[in-house]
């Protein structure tokens, strides 16, 4: 009697493992099927926010905020080993103030859509007055300035993103 429960234990272990394995054959099956994410091949950036939205002016880099960006690119082919992909534009007239190389991510694979997190350190920039005081001085009669900041970045085949703007940026004119 107890060789043949032990004959039953055993044939139902065998019957729970081939259950088990089908399971896991099954479960890898769907996963096979999930599509991956279908982006357009143009990038799209996305604006998450600023370290800081306050700065001291400086023409000297003396004070920064951190810029989050998250994007996408449907065909994959962003960054570059020696190209800058990525501009950074101050609204008040339109000056680019800064470039940026992204690292160059490369293409695997047939669906080749990819998405991410950038972080940039923007560097401080000077105050700017309307009654023509020269920039990055010191002022009491404007003590503070505003700078919005557009950012846009290009891909490989030079697909150009939408445009985002920053959060207003308060600079210390003092």
């Amino acid at each position: 009697m107890i060789i043949k429960s032990q004959k039953n234990v055993s044939c139902r272990s065998i019957v729970v493992m081939r259950i088990s394995g089908l399971s896991v054959i099954v479960l890898l099956g769907m996963l096979g099927c999930i599509k991956a994410p279908e982006y357009p091949d143009e990038p799209e950036l996305t604006y998450e926010g600023l370290s800081s939205n306050r700065m001291i002016q400086s023409d000297l880099n003396l004070d920064s905020t951190i810029l989050f960006l998250s994007f996408t690119d449907g065909d994959g082919d962003v960054g570059t080993d020696t190209e800058v992909n990525l501009f950074v534009t101050d609204t008040r007239d339109d000056f680019v103030a800064a470039r940026y190389r992204l690292p160059f991510i490369p293409v695997a694979g047939s669906n080749n859509g990819v998405s991410g997190d950038i972080q940039l350190v923007l560097f401080t920039t000077c105050c700017t007055y309307p009654n023509g005081q020269a920039p990055c001085t010191p002022s009491e009669e404007f003590p503070s300035d505003t700078v919005i900041y557009e950012i846009y970045m290009m891909d490989r085949a030079g697909n150009i993103s939408n445009k985002v703007l920053t959060d207003p940026i308060i600079l210390d004119c003092r």
